[in-house]
């Protein structure tokens, strides 16, 4: 009688223990599917891919064109060598800040025009009357019979 009892208790746990499993996957894929998360993910991913576009034009553009000279004058091939007292990488951060502020700028041109599209009005649709329109119409129609 007591190993049936044992034996019904852990059916019993592992059916809760399946219940609990389930639950929770079905949470999980509630969680996962949901827009605003793949919606980051997407975000997150081109934003990988976008800070190696920056990253490029600084390095392969921006430096050969405007900075080669400056560091030609400096003694330098790139900005990243640029030290002050011996151990000090200030082109390091200097480089950083320039692709910071090449992406906040290219941020801000987007989502001023994503604001400026989602703030166009559709055509001026002629305004429906008022109530107060309505009641005096119908008013002087019953009037004129």
């Amino acid at each position: 009688m007591k190993k049936n009892l044992l034996l019904i208790n852990k059916f019993l746990l592992l059916c809760k223990l399946k219940n609990a499993f389930m639950s929770f996957i079905k949470e999980f894929k509630e969680f996962a599917i949901k827009g605003n998360v793949v919606d980051m993910a997407v975000g997150v991913i081109i934003g990988g891919a976008f800070g190696k576009i920056v990253s490029s034009f600084i390095e392969d553009v921006i430096t050969p064109l405007l900075l080669t000279p400056a560091l030609e004058a400096a003694n330098l091939k790139n900005i990243e060598e640029l030290t002050l007292f011996g151990g000090v990488k200030y082109g390091m951060f200097l480089s950083a800040v320039i692709n910071f502020v090449i992406i906040a700028f290219i941020l801000f041109v987007m989502i001023k025009g994503i604001n400026k599209l989602k703030n166009e009005k559709p055509a001026d649709e002629p305004a429906a009357p008022t109530q107060e329109e309505l009641l005096a119409e119908i008013r002087d129609l019953l009037k004129n019979k």
